[in-house]
């Protein structure tokens, strides 16, 4: 059966592969005729202990049979006990308060909420290349792609835009580039927005959709220094790059930065519907009790698998293996860039990391896109992203081997051999 034929399911949802999938274990998805595919994509940075890891599956399974649902303003439970007792222990020091909703958007709207109570202020500057979700505000806070906003205008206000330092892009060296960006930061708070009326600048710690950029060296703390100077609260959306994506718990960690306000989401859950918040605790005495919620906020399962993914994450170093199959990832990759001049870049840091593929100095989303497709034929799932649609990035699950990843490279190699000659 293609599941693309069942009209009933609508078509807004886009589809990389036509797989139907079985079930999954590891790193690895598996058909009803026991076909196994090798895992790239993590369900866009979720799976990062991956799939059905016995010990996420087993709190699942005790939390269903005691209370699969404890609303939240009704009740107190014991999972969401647990998980803020859990995620205590690996929170950057000083963000010490926590809220709980469902999804990436849920966590970025809450977070822009409180930024805005806790200051008194209506706007909020973003990045360009940035992704923060699909609602009307977060989509007007998106600049990634077109394709995200397209005929939903006109979105919410009090939106303005600054330069993401993205060297590659730009042809510059990294200081070159990160004084560029600082320089353009502050011009917005100049010409778009003042900083008395800006409530929060929100940044990506890694570009996302946007690229799977690392900012250069110093230039989060950079950003830091102008939100203290003018009371701006500094949000980092780690729903991408948070729980040891990137080789540490939170990539903010590599800056050693502190944000006032923190987004989680994807890698928190293990695939259960689960987001959150965590911030600096005076920031609430403006958040009026009542003026957020939500109805499935703090759920009782998707708290159960969180404090069990974030234990897993702890007793198995999920952020040191991430570094470790990284640094073997990018050594490999930049072996076959230069092999295959195509890719024009290789970047990442941990298991979150891009290939940027360009020819005659331009984007190449085609070559991108069919390396893609042959690596599919491979049985290799991948993904793309950036603004151009030029780059893949590679996502495994955290719990990738060194076997795995060298498996990986070889199915690329070969998808690149079949692609490009």
């Amino acid at each position: 059966m293609n599941p693309q034929d069942i009209r009933e399911i609508s078509s807004v949802w886009t589809h990389s592969t036509n797989l139907m999938v079985d079930h999954a274990a590891g790193c690895w998805f598996f058909d009803k005729s026991g076909n196994k595919y090798l895992d790239m994509t993590s369900g866009i940075g979720v799976t990062n202990t991956g799939h059905c890891h016995p010990a996420v599956v087993e709190a699942i399974k005790k939390q269903s049979e005691k209370l699969l649902f404890g609303q939240f303003n009704i009740v107190y439970h014991e999972p969401v006990v647990d998980l803020v007792n859990e995620l205590k222990t690996v929170m950057p020091a000083g963000l010490d308060t926590f809220f709980f909703g469902t999804s990436g958007a849920e966590a970025v709207e809450a977070a822009v909420k409180l930024a805005k109570h806790a200051t008194g202020r209506p706007n909020v500057i973003v990045f360009s290349g940035s992704f923060h979700g699909r609602t009307h505000l977060t989509m007007a806070m998106t600049t990634s792609k077109t394709v995200y906003r397209e005929g939903y205008q006109p979105l919410p206000g009090g939106i303005f835009t600054a330069p993401y330092p993205y060297s590659f892009y730009y042809g510059w060296d990294d200081r070159t580039t990160s004084d560029f960006a600082i320089k353009e930061l502050k011009r917005t708070l100049l010409g778009q927005s003042q900083p008395n009326e800006t409530a929060a600048i929100i940044i990506e710690p890694v570009l996302g959709e946007g690229g799977y950029v690392i900012p250069p060296a110093g230039f989060m703390q950079k950003v830091r220094e102008i939100c203290d100077e003018y009371g701006i609260m500094m949000i980092a959306d780690e729903v991408q790059s948070g729980f040891c994506r990137t080789g540490k718990f939170f990539a903010v960690q590599h800056e050693n930065v502190l944000p006032d306000i923190m987004t989680m989401a994807k890698g928190l859950g293990s695939g259960m519907p689960i987001s959150g918040i965590a911030y600096k605790r005076k920031l609430q005495e403006n958040w009026r009790p009542g003026t957020h919620g939500g109805t499935y906020s703090a759920n009782t399962m998707g708290c159960a698998a969180a404090a069990a993914t974030v234990k897993v994450m702890k007793d198995e170093n999920l952020a040191g293996n991430a570094a470790a199959r990284g640094e073997q990832l990018m050594n490999g990759l930049r072996g076959l860039q230069q092999k295959y001049p195509v890719i024009g870049d290789v970047r990442g840091r941990g298991c979150m990391i891009a290939t940027e593929f360009v020819k005659d100095g331009q984007p190449d989303a085609a070559t991108a896109k069919a390396v893609i497709a042959a690596a599919y034929e491979q049985n290799m799932l991948m993904l793309g992203c950036g603004t151009y649609g030029n780059i893949i990035r590679w996502i495994p699950p955290l719990i990738i081997t060194e076997e795995e990843i060298d498996e990986g490279l070889g199915r690329f190699e070969t998808a690149l051999k079949k692609t490009v000659g």
